[in-house]
């Protein structure tokens, strides 16, 4: 039995992915690198394993953010895309927003509620974390 397949990408088209297998977290995080990125109040993520994500069409932009941690996102249309550190190439993040079908990824966790900005309301539905949630021992 082969494993389903989840496909996302840019705005415009110009660059695809494509996952397969369980994601190891879904978060939702306020930290200022991530808003500043995207250009949002919030950023929701969907933590993967690395080897189960490719892309499938196009090349996206790399931006590296932090000494650590690079993001790419489409050079054409800036569609935020993915995050990963360098010093954890197993795991990779993309954004929850950019998939063909967000709604079957909803953040279990908020993380990072220390840089949240005043006026966005925290989902007390969800495991809330003041920084990361390394804590909470994703594998």
């Amino acid at each position: 039995m082969q494993a389903q397949a989840f496909e996302g990408g840019c705005f415009c088209g110009t660059v695809r992915y494509r996952f397969t297998g369980t994601p190891r977290a879904r978060s939702l995080c306020h930290c200022r690198s991530c808003r500043r990125a995207a250009g949002a109040p919030s950023v929701a993520w969907v933590v993967l394993n690395s080897t189960d994500f490719e892309f499938s069409h196009g090349a996206p932009t790399t931006f590296r953010s932090s000494p650590d941690v690079l993001r790419t996102f489409c050079g054409r249309c800036g569609t935020s895309l993915t995050y990963q550190r360098e010093s954890q190439p197993a795991s990779i993040d993309i954004t929850t927003a950019s998939l063909d079908a967000p709604d079957e990824f909803p953040p279990e966790r908020e993380i990072w509620l220390s840089h949240k900005l005043t006026w966005e309301r925290a989902n007390e539905t969800l495991r809330q974390y003041p920084e990361s949630s390394k804590a909470a021992a994703i594998p």
